[in-house]
């Protein structure tokens, strides 16, 4: 997935169970680094797969997806 083009509308369309924070930032529109406090102060669910930090997919959209 390319970040300059993530929307809320083609994570909604991905098949990927999870984001990274890149992805969900250009998906809101903000700063990486406003994604990154989300997960510090649990505002934005995430899941250490190695050495990697992902947001869970479902449980993004359900926080901020405005169709649900």
């Amino acid at each position: 997935m390319r970040t300059a083009t993530v929307t809320i509308d083609t994570l909604r369309d991905s098949r990927s169970l999870v984001i990274t924070r890149t992805e969900a930032a250009a998906a809101l529109g903000v700063d990486p680094r406003t994604v990154t406090a989300g997960i510090e102060d649990g505002t934005i669910p995430a899941v250490k797969l190695g050495r990697r930090l992902v947001i869970p997919r479902e449980k993004f959209l359900r926080i901020f997806d405005p169709r649900d």
